[in-house]
């Protein structure tokens, strides 16, 4: 369920979920489909261990830097993985919030929950999910190729 302040998608992908799992706490991984459409990955940082840092950067087409940090909060690989997500701008219009994954095992294929709480608005929380849903477009070729 979908509030004000919280956002759900769930994405299948054909793919095992430790490679799920792994598009987000790969560096290299997590640069090649981290950004809506129109964006890239450029740099990401994790120490992926409970309240371990992580820091990655995207560029908008003209180039435009943008940057996002936060802590890991909870780490079961393959299952589950959360941490805080923070926009690494002053004006941001979102504050800390919380994202949360849960990779369930279909078999070869993973099906993949995403959950961020913490907006202080449905414009915010819209705007989130336009952007992880451009972003969750990218992993599925990304992850085939990996497979290869």
């Amino acid at each position: 369920m979908t509030t004000d302040r919280e956002l759900t998608l769930t994405r299948i992908f054909d793919a095992p979920r430790e490679l799920v799992f792994r598009a987000w706490t790969d560096p290299e991984l997590f640069v090649s489909w981290i950004g809506p459409a129109g964006c890239t990955g450029d740099t990401a940082d994790f120490d992926v261990v409970p309240g371990g840092a992580w820091r990655a950067t995207m560029l908008d087409q003209d180039g435009g830097e943008h940057g996002m940090y936060g802590r890991y909060t909870e780490i079961a690989e393959p299952e589950r993985l959360a941490f805080t997500f923070v926009w690494d701008v002053a004006e941001a219009l979102l504050d800390q919030s919380q994202v949360t994954l849960t990779f369930a095992d279909l078999g070869g294929k993973t099906e993949m929950t995403f959950h961020q709480t913490g907006f202080g608005s449905t414009a915010q929380r819209d705007d989130h999910g336009i952007g992880w849903t451009e972003a969750f477009d990218k992993i599925g070729p990304l992850l085939a190729r990996s497979i290869r």
